[in-house]
């Protein structure tokens, strides 16, 4: 593709709406539809998923977007299908769907009709999924949240040490891998495991004067109770997360907000696939005050 004749803005307007980029997006679209492969690391809320969007949309074929959450892959999913009428233009595969769902987005990919298909690394690994994407023209992979690849990342994956030998035996196409969270060690595991120590390294700042941090010492069980209901009482009208290690503590802190008069949905693993999906949209579209989740497991697949 000739990328110094495509104007990336008119693409931005006529696929998003934006009228511009923000910091490093303009470059690292222009070197994935050059086949580069990157490496690019971005604070949350930069922009980082429209690196790989944008040239999924533009470029030819179906782009593989690997991603460690079934609720992320939703979210992603339903805000690409949001700018324009085509549903099938973005779909996932993972544990979620029924045999009738997973015969329905491959008919929609093998058509041409999708332009980015996200997948969780347990569903990739299967041998008729390597089947599947053999039979289809790939644009390029991008993998999200890449320090989960890493052993010294805070959220690893086995099964995202294994992306490079599956991708290779699809087809030898570019690859990105995209995070906001890798210390230098990580980084360096994330490129050598991927075999993209050649990559070109796209670095953003990681300031965000929007954001405040505050830490609090946890007191006695019900203490932090009381200072957590203090907390969310004194921000009415805002949406509030909270993360829990473990199922059981989820399910608790729901009932605990529910009993207080917050509207308050827990999302994990352990709810089946259509309370998840009711759950996440109730809080995106803040239907609920609060939404209680858990944290990053194998089981969330």
């Amino acid at each position: 593709m000739n990328v110094e004749v495509l104007d990336l803005k008119e693409k931005l307007k006529e696929f998003f709406g934006f009228d511009s980029f923000k910091g490093n997006q303009e470059v690292i679209i222009q070197s994935i539809l050059k086949g580069e492969d990157c490496f690019v690391i971005m604070p949350t809320g930069a922009g980082k998923s429209l690196c790989y969007q944008l040239p999924a949309l533009i470029l030819d074929g179906t782009a593989i977007i690997i991603s460690p959450l079934i609720a992320l892959m939703k979210n992603q999913v339903d805000l690409i299908r949001g700018f324009g009428d085509n549903d099938a233009v973005a779909h996932f595969l993972n544990s979620s769907l029924t045999k009738t769902d997973s015969i329905k987005v491959k008919s929609d990919v093998t058509s041409g009709k999708t332009k980015l298909l996200y997948v969780a690394p347990e569903t990739l690994k299967k041998d008729e999924t390597v089947e599947f994407l053999k039979s289809i023209k790939v644009s390029f992979v991008a993998v999200d949240e890449a320090h989960c690849i890493s052993e010294w990342g805070h959220d690893f994956r086995p099964e995202y040490r294994r992306i490079k030998q599956i991708v290779k035996a699809i087809d030898d196409v570019p690859m990105v891998a995209l995070t906001a969270t890798a210390t230098p060690k990580v980084q360096s595991d994330i490129q050598k495991n991927l075999g993209m120590n050649d990559a070109v390294v796209y670095k953003s700042s990681f300031n965000r004067a929007n954001l405040y941090y505050e830490v609090r010492e946890k007191g006695k069980k019900d203490v932090t109770l009381k200072n957590m209901l203090g907390i969310i009482n004194a921000r009415k009208g805002k949406s509030i997360i909270i993360y829990c290690l473990s199922r059981k503590k989820v399910e608790e802190i729901a009932s605990i907000l529910a009993a207080n008069g917050i509207k308050a949905l827990p999302y994990h693993a352990g709810l089946d696939a259509k309370t998840r999906v009711f759950n996440q949209d109730a809080f995106l579209m803040e239907d609920v005050d609060a939404g209680v989740f858990s944290g990053v497991g194998l089981e969330d697949f």
